[in-house]
């Protein structure tokens, strides 16, 4: 019968949670206060993008650290001597188990502090979860030997499964079915069948290996590798068929072991050794061995590959080994006796700014990435096209070079540690028109004038402006050629010329200038007969003169045109739509028989010249 499990309120200082049956074992862990005390991450500093958790079984802690800089995040005070940990398969919470205390110690890897405790029994040592996250499995080292199942929802030992011996290690097969166990005093490996909680089969260590102590299944779960403490070799089982297929020599003393997730790669702790035996997984053969630290114990693997961490107990440190090259990397110090390790899947990337989010179509503009967990990006893309001078400013902040594209909208990837996230969306522009010569660059006000526009760009073009004046029509040649013709202008004077097309309108300057002059004009008049009495002192004259723009030979009405007879200003009129000014007023018969003519003078105005005609004043009686 599973025991049953007691919760009380955590509160600073010391969480209890009381065991009964099962001798009364009481566990403990020290949560609260001293955790309240050890040092954190700033508030300001972005989260590690993964972790690695450490249990240092001679001071009551799990060590917490970021592999990409070795930098400690904290250290949790758990219960007492601490030899494994384990992450759920969410990464939301560990398992530690704390060996003398009979419990299991709960953190919460959001803030990285412990939650909970519970007990599970005698000596518990290694832990694992099943790959849904609802179960672990605790190896109870005390007498007798047990594995006890825990309902993660409720944490409490649902179930326990007798083994004898020593369980001094186990592992879940990836498919949840099995749970295999290091049988160290019995010299097996049993076989637990997680439907039913009962030993399915338990497997016999082949002569010349004993004390199994370590071990690990492949990630297809096809094999099983279990090393022997007291023989220096490792132990190969095929799964399926419960055979031994090889055994393989290591180092002195071989504790922990992991595979590297592609599964090529076993890696195994020598303990007396000092060292790590890498086999070949395909040839289970040695290919490599790497130094340490002193009495390396437990060993994890990256989940996502490219490192391997080891436990020095005696060193007090974790090394790093580097998959790709099997030497050490880095170092880092952990607390007293670091036993057994579990390492988070790294976060994933998180793009959360793209600037600028626009660009010309032949790309090479930079573009700047925010966000978190950039570190390690290899690749972004623009719709499947790689961006070229992809570079790391920091954890938060990725530079690129826009490749080029075709106008329009495209989505942005980023790829950093084998996962490729969205990144945004980037508009790519035709570029905007450029506009570098006109000829002629004058013509008259009254517009009508053919111009060749130069530049580049002009592809598409919807409009092309004097000043704010649409061209009378224009025509497209080519990408760098269009013809225009002027509009009427309201004055003489320069004006800008520009394009337009989808993508923006050309910039103004010297090179667009086109400068309208006035037209010149006619006044014609003619001669009045007139009759004059004895005697008479004024006379009226009906006069009129025709206002002519030479320039396209048209009438120009709306003028104003100034009748004279030498000083004497006789009328002013305003020519109508045929250009014809008429007026009628009188004139002393003095100066008009002093002058003998009369003169109609246009002033000008913003689009024509000044214009003067004369003409005679004929006396007939």
């Amino acid at each position: 019968m599973a025991p049953t499990t007691v919760h009380t309120a955590i509160r600073p200082g010391r969480l209890r949670r009381l065991r009964r049956g099962a001798a009364g074992a009481l566990a403990t862990a020290l949560l609260g206060t001293a955790a309240a005390l050890l040092p954190a991450v700033p508030a300001h500093a972005a989260a590690p993008a993964q972790l690695v958790y450490v249990a240092n079984s001679d001071s009551d802690s799990v060590t917490v650290y970021d592999p990409a800089t070795g930098a400690k995040v904290t250290d949790v005070m758990v219960g007492s001597q601490p030899r494994s940990v384990a992450l759920s398969p969410d990464g939301t919470q560990a398992y530690v188990t704390d060996y003398a205390g009979g419990a299991i110690t709960v953190i919460d890897t959001a803030t990285n502090t412990a939650v909970d405790a519970f007990a599970v029994g005698a000596a518990p040592t290694p832990v694992a979860f099943s790959p849904d996250g609802a179960h672990a499995y605790v190896g109870l080292t005390g007498s007798p030997g047990q594995v006890a199942v825990i309902d993660t929802a409720t944490r409490t030992v649902t179930a326990t499964v007798p083994v004898g011996g020593q369980p001094f290690a186990l592992q879940v097969r990836p498919d949840g079915g099995r749970v295999y166990v290091a049988d160290f005093v019995k010299n097996v490996v049993e076989v637990i069948d997680t439907a039913t909680n009962t030993l399915a089969a338990t497997i016999a260590e082949p002569a010349g290996a004993r004390s199994p102590t370590g071990l690990a299944v492949s990630p297809d779960g096809a094999s099983v590798y279990v090393t022997n403490y007291n023989s220096r070799n490792v132990t190969v089982i095929d799964a399926g068929s419960y055979l031994v297929t090889a055994l393989v020599p290591v180092g002195a003393q071989p504790f922990g072991v992991a595979v590297t997730p592609d599964g090529g790669s076993v890696y195994v702790a020598n303990m007396s050794s000092g060292s790590v035996s890498v086999l070949d997984a395909a040839t289970n053969t040695v290919t490599a061995t790497v130094p340490v630290g002193v009495r390396p114990f437990g060993v994890t693997a990256d989940p996502e590959g490219g490192a391997v961490y080891v436990a020095n107990n005696t060193s007090n440190t974790v090394s790093t080994i580097s998959t790709a090259t099997n030497t050490v990397t880095a170092t880092v110090s952990a607390g007293l006796a670091p036993f057994g390790l579990a390492v988070s899947k790294p976060a994933p990337p998180k793009v959360t700014g793209l600037a600028p989010g626009h660009g010309p179509v032949a790309g090479s503009t930079t573009i700047t990435l925010t966000g978190s967990h950039l570190s390690g990006t290899t690749a972004v893309s623009f719709d499947g096209t790689p961006a070229a001078n992809v570079t790391v400013v920091d954890d938060s902040t990725v530079t690129a070079a826009a490749p080029a594209h075709a106008a329009g909208t495209v989505d942005v990837t980023l790829s950093a540690r084998g996962r490729t996230v969205p990144a945004g969306q980037y508009t790519y522009e035709d570029p905007a028109p450029v506009l570098s010569g006109l000829a002629p660059a004058t013509g008259p006000a009254a517009g009508g004038t053919v111009v060749t526009l130069t530049g580049s760009h002009f592809t598409g073009a919807t409009a092309v402006n004097f000043g704010t004046v649409p061209a009378t029509s224009f025509t497209v040649v080519d990408d760098s050629t269009i013809t225009a013709t002027a509009p009427a202008a309201a004055a003489a004077g320069p004006v800008d010329v520009s394009v337009t097309t989808p993508a923006g309108t050309s910039a103004t300057g010297a090179t667009d200038r086109y400068t309208y002059t006035k037209d010149t004009a006619k006044l014609t008049a003619n001669p009045l007969l007139l009759s004059i009495g004895p005697g008479q002192l004024s006379v009226n004259l009906n006069l009129s003169a025709a206002l002519t723009d030479t320039t396209t030979g048209k009438a120009v009405p709306g003028a104003t045109v100034t009748f004279k007879v030498g000083a004497t200003t006789v009328c002013t009129a305003i020519t109508n739509a045929a250009g014809t000014a008429s007026c009628t007023g009188p004139c002393p018969v003095a100066a008009v028989l002093l002058n003998l003519g009369y003169t109609a003078t246009y002033a000008g105005d913003p689009a024509h010249e000044a214009a003067t005609a004369t003409a005679g004043l004929i006396r007939i009686g």
